[in-house]
């Protein structure tokens, strides 16, 4: 099947093409902070009446996830490092997920944070980690819709039955991933791996979105130059904390760019390298689909991805179609038991054989990449050995609920998985409107 082009600006992050040919509903997500309600399913840590950890349900509205621990930390008087969380979250949403505390849990259950509710709190002997977390439900509405009425309504119809006939949607990293005001991440990521910091510090401060306020664009503008701006932190408008994190430091430390970075929150450090694994992940996906390669079919020298114990695909242990197992392949792909993958390419990385080796030495060759680039001793946070990962993902119990101009999607997808890149099937729309 040819793909359909994408129509929006999401192709500067590899996203290049749609499954579906369906016109797409148009329309805006996250109008309002409720009409993006996530809530984890999760494996939570055993109870134990005397262990060391609060375990609790918190659900925030409009809270991006650095900063909600950030905050956290403060109202408790700990350390972000002692509290514990299975996966981030979209900052314009309602979101309810599991969280360690390693406090008192009367102290937990006062917590008095705007717009953030804690409950269900019981003990633990281990924290809360990333791996605990197995899917999210959404519930999500679309208004604004330039399609109306029963048209609203046929499109929705077509885009579902196109994508129940792949078995899901392309499993792109959505424009989370990079910033959906500024798509910056990735472009940190790649002058963190080639050693070069200034760049990165530059690109993280002085690239202004015209979605910014006038104060913000000022002061990026003003920081082409960050080196001992003692000067702007008096100036720095809300929201810029990170960007003073980084300023502060070189005011004190002129040209010490790595030290700076390292200043940053260790998950945002891991995610600039972890986004630019994406971009060349979404890269190569776009040129399966745009080769009419299968996404939902293997072919020999690709590598699938069986699925584990809790439904989730095992990523550490590909295994290689080849002319004598090709067969069962298919039939475990068939039957939803494994998933052909694609490269996210690090300093341990397996390349496929086939047409598939081909397109994904063709990405790395294109970004000048080698393994070493990928182990970052000045930020070793930044070390990334690389995986693979499912290029089709699945959609559980979803169902439609159309309106004159329009409608609401309720769905489920295993961890990683990116629910604008369903939506952005049904919807066509610009970036800034995910």
């Amino acid at each position: 099947m040819v793909p359909s082009p994408c129509r929006s600006d999401e192709d500067s992050i590899g996203l290049e093409f749609y499954h579906s040919e369906s016109a797409g509903s148009g329309g805006r997500i996250k109008v309002e902070p409720d009409d993006f309600i996530v809530e984890e399913i999760s494996d939570h840590p055993p109870p134990k009446e005397d262990g060391a950890y609060a375990i609790a349900k918190v659900t925030s509205r409009n809270w991006e996830m650095n900063r909600l621990v950030r905050q956290l930390s403060r109202a408790l008087r700990i350390s972000r490092n002692r509290i514990g969380f299975a996966g981030t979250k979209d900052k314009r949403a309602l979101t309810s997920q599991l969280m360690s505390f390693e406090v008192a849990d009367e102290d937990l259950l006062a917590l008095d944070v705007k717009d953030v509710v804690v409950e269900d709190v019981y003990r633990a002997a281990r924290p809360v980690r990333i791996g605990d977390l197995i899917a999210n439900r959404f519930d999500v509405t679309v208004r604004e819709c330039r399609l109306s009425g029963d048209g609203l309504a046929a499109d929705l119809e077509r885009t579902r039955a196109e994508l129940g006939e792949l078995g899901g949607f392309p499993n792109y990293f959505g424009v989370q991933r990079f910033g959906v005001t500024r798509p910056i991440t990735h472009l940190v990521g790649k002058h963190i791996v080639r050693g070069d910091f200034r760049e990165a510090v530059l690109c993280y401060l002085s690239h202004p979105s015209p979605y910014e306020s006038d104060e913000q664009r000022w002061v990026r503008e003003e920081l082409r130059d960050p080196d001992g701006r003692r000067d702007l932190l008096g100036d720095f408008p809300p929201g810029l904390n990170f960007e003073r994190t980084l300023v502060e430091h070189l005011a004190h430390r002129p040209g010490d760019y790595a030290g700076s970075l390292r200043q940053l929150p260790d998950n945002l450090q891991m995610m600039f390298v972890h986004a630019y694994q994406s971009y060349i992940f979404n890269r190569i996906l776009s040129e399966r689909m745009r080769r009419g390669l299968p996404l939902d079919r293997p072919l020999r020298g690709d590598l699938v991805l069986t699925i584990g114990e809790k439904r989730v695909p095992i990523h550490e242990r590909p295994v290689p179609v080849t002319e004598a197992n090709i067969d069962l392949v298919e039939d475990q792909v068939s039957q939803g038991k494994a998933f052909v993958s694609a490269l996210l390419f690090g300093s341990d990385s397996r390349f496929a054989d086939g047409d598939m080796g081909g397109i994904e030495r063709g990405a790395v060759e294109a970004e000048g990449l080698s393994p070493d680039h990928f182990m970052v001793p000045e930020m070793p946070r930044c070390n990334s050995r690389g995986s693979r990962r499912e290029m089709l993902c699945p959609v559980g119990e979803l169902s439609i609920d159309a309106g004159h101009d329009s409608y609401r999607l309720s769905f489920s997808l295993s961890k990683g998985n990116y629910a604008t890149c369903l939506l952005r099937e049904f919807m066509k729309s610009g970036m800034t409107d995910y």
